[in-house]
């Protein structure tokens, strides 16, 4: 009997773990303002040239919206500070001697298709703040400033998470 059960369990659970994995969750929501950072191209220069902006406004934009509670009063300290971030763009790529051009764009801006830890984010025109550098044909960095899931990316601990599959467990606690 307890062969059955544990059977009859075992089919439900793969049952519907296969019916959610179909399924694709969005965890961003139709009003949001994501953050975009282009490079010019994939070298490793280039790339890491991206990496040192991506810091910079990142961290500049967290300390500015972390009290932020709706995206309107999001949306506006990014708008009266989006000078301030150019000229630290200009200022960091300076220091670094990066030779070319960049921009800033805010606004609805184009994201292609892009699938992170198993989500599936439609490609579209969201309402972002988008830093091309140079040429704009590298990879790119982007998150979601509001709501703050950059900030949460930031304090991502999952590398201390223990995972345990629950067929294992109930298998373990029936027979041993």
């Amino acid at each position: 009997m307890k062969k059955f059960i544990l059977l009859l369990i075992a089919v439900l659970v793969i049952f519907f773990v296969s019916k959610n994995a179909s399924a694709e969750e969005t965890i961003i929501p139709d009003t949001a303002i994501r953050f975009r950072v282009i490079a010019n191209s994939n070298t490793v220069y280039d790339q890491n040239v991206k990496i040192q902006v991506r810091n910079l406004v990142q961290n500049e934009l967290l300390s500015l919206i972390k009290d932020s509670t709706s995206i309107e009063n999001t949306r506006n300290i990014i708008l009266e500070h989006k000078e301030e971030l150019y000229d630290k763009v200009s200022n960091k790529l300076q220091e670094i001697k990066y030779d070319k051009d960049f921009k800033i764009d805010y606004g609805f801006n184009h994201f292609p298709d892009k699938k992170y830890k198993g989500v599936t984010y439609k490609e579209g025109d969201y309402e972002s703040l988008v830093i091309t550098l140079g040429d704009g044909n590298g990879d790119n960095f982007w998150c979601v400033l509001f709501p703050p899931l950059c900030m949460l990316e930031e304090n991502d601990n999952t590398s201390e998470v223990e995972y345990k599959f629950f067929i294992t467990e109930l298998i373990d606690k029936f027979f041993n």
